[in-house]
C-alpha cells in the first residue's frame, strides 16, 4: 500500500511540473510592450472668460430697488390674497349639500326638465336620481350650479392651486345618454 501513495504522489509532482509557467512571461511581456505603446490623451481645459463687471446705470424709467416700487408690489400681491381667500371664506360657512360628497366623475346628467319654470338636472350618483337646480352644489371643490341647458350643467368650483391659493375654474357635467351604471 505504501508504494502506491509513493507512485500517486509521483504522479501529482510530475503533473505538476508539466504546469509550466512560459503562459505567464508571455502575458508579462505582453502587459508591458502594451504600456509602452499606449499613449493617455487629454484634451486641455479651455480657459475661462474673463468676468468684467458692468457699472450700473440709473435710468430714469425703471430702478429695481427702489422701495416705493417694492412697497406697491407687495401691497399688490397681499390684496390678491386676500381676495383668493375670500373665495373660500363663505363656502366653509354653509352647510354642505349631499352631492358635495361625491366628486364630479361618480356624476352622470342622465335629463332635464322644466319644474316651475325653472331648469332641473337630473344627475345619477350612485344608482340614485337627484334633482339640481340653479345655485345648489355639487363636487368636492365647492362647485355651484350656474346653468343648466337640455345638454349641460354648467358650474363653478373652487379650487388650489400649486401654490395654495384659492381660485375658480369651470367645470361641466355633460348629457349622458344610455347610462346603464
Amino acid at each position: 500500500m505504501k508504494q502506491s501513495h509513493v507512485a500517486l504522489l509521483g504522479a501529482v509532482v510530475l503533473g505538476l511540473l508539466g504546469c509550466d509557467a512560459s503562459g505567464e512571461g508571455e502575458l508579462r511581456e505582453w502587459m508591458a510592450q502594451e504600456r509602452a505603446q499606449t499613449q493617455p490623451r487629454v484634451t486641455p481645459l479651455t480657459e475661462p472668460k474673463q468676468f468684467v463687471p458692468q457699472q450700473y446705470k440709473v435710468r430714469t424709467e425703471f430702478e429695481p430697488f427702489n422701495p416705493q416700487r417694492l412697497t406697491l408690489a407687495l401691497r399688490r400681491d397681499s390684496t390678491q390674497i386676500a381676495s383668493n381667500a375670500a373665495l373660500i371664506a363663505p363656502e366653509l360657512a354653509r352647510r354642505k349639500e349631499p352631492l358635495e360628497a361625491f366628486p364630479l366623475d361618480a356624476m352622470a346628467m342622465v335629463g332635464s326638465l322644466m319644474k316651475a319654470g325653472k331648469p332641473t338636472a337630473l344627475l345619477k350618483v350612485d344608482n340614485l336620481i337627484y334633482q339640481v337646480g340653479i345655485g345648489d352644489y355639487l363636487g368636492q371643490n365647492y362647485g355651484r350650479i350656474t346653468s343648466i341647458t337640455e345638454t349641460a350643467v354648467q358650474l363653478r368650483e373652487i379650487v388650489q392651486d400649486a401654490t395654495g391659493d384659492w381660485m375658480e375654474r369651470a367645470a361641466s357635467l355633460e348629457l349622458q345618454e344610455g347610462v346603464t351604471k
